[in-house]
């Protein structure tokens, strides 16, 4: 029996997912894209992609998605986890509740995920994962120090995953994107709180300023890169008898890595207070 291919991605509705689902689907692979809300992701049914309900910190709606792809296909040959969004904040003044949610789609969404498809992968002898981490986690910037733990935990849950399902024709790769023009940099924002008074007063509104400006039109900007871009290093993730574990893309990417793979932790501290101002001083 031929091995299922099908491809399911989590997030579809803006941004990176949307532009994986269109470029897989308009070049044969069959692409079951989700969302929370399918009415987002309607115009994908022209592409060719079949739309399934998807929320990543529901159980049921995690199930009821993997049986359904395995209902039809057999089971899910590729999986490609990419929902997720950034909590902002000093990681003192974030309330729990918000460390928890951040967590629970970023991380604990994406590692059920793969806990659902990998018995049919196993099955069939094959399967691909892609799990979408971020150059945050290799480095961290002052302000998103939840949404970075959310990455290292994807990049270090991926790299035991990868470990370990490799015996069974299963391989797992990690997507690293620097700056994307989406609507990540808004999502960021709207998520801090901020504060009038207090030891974090302006700080926030500070972090909301350098992050806003690397995105949009600050010098950073330019080395920023699309959606599609992230699509095109999923396709080859997906497409190669022997993927890589990594895959950094666009500019700003190669060269935030780099650099902080060179720097001490003081070098670094010091670069990031040329840009962000530092509470308590």
């Amino acid at each position: 029996m031929k091995a299922s291919k099908a491809v399911l991605i989590t997030g579809c509705s803006s941004g990176i997912g949307w532009a994986t689902a269109k470029r897989l689907a308009d070049v044969g692979w069959r692409v079951y894209a989700t969302a929370r809300d399918l009415e987002k992701i309607a115009p994908l049914k022209k592409s060719g992609c079949r739309l399934l309900s998807l929320d990543v910190t529901d159980e049921d709606s995690m199930s009821s998605a993997v049986e359904e792809v395995e209902r039809e296909e057999g089971a899910v040959g590729v999986l490609v986890n990419n929902a997720g969004y950034s909590q902002s904040g000093a990681v003192e003044a974030v309330p729990m509740e918000k460390v928890r949610k951040q967590f629970e789609t970023n991380v604990f969404g994406l590692v059920r995920m793969c806990q659902l498809a990998l018995p049919g992968m196993r099955r069939q002898g094959y399967g691909r994962i892609v799990n979408l981490s971020s150059m945050g986690g290799r480095l961290t910037f002052p302000g998103a120090g939840f949404y970075h733990a959310s990455k290292y935990a994807v990049e270090a849950v991926s790299d035991a995953l990868r470990y370990e399902v490799a015996g069974f024709g299963i391989k797992v790769s990690v997507i690293e994107p620097g700056l994307i023009r989406t609507g990540f940099a808004d999502t960021a924002v709207g998520s801090i709180g901020g504060q009038d008074d207090g030891p974090y007063a302006g700080f926030d509104e500070a972090v909301a300023r350098v992050t806003t400006e690397n995105y949009e039109r600050g010098p950073v900007s330019r080395l920023a890169g699309e959606p599609e871009a992230v699509a095109e290093a999923i396709e080859q993730a997906i497409s190669a008898s022997n993927p890589r574990s990594r895959y950094a893309v666009t500019p700003s990417a190669h060269l935030f890595i780099g650099l902080r793979r060179l720097l001490p932790d003081g070098a670094w501290d010091a670069a990031l207070r040329t840009t962000y101002p530092q509470p308590g001083r």
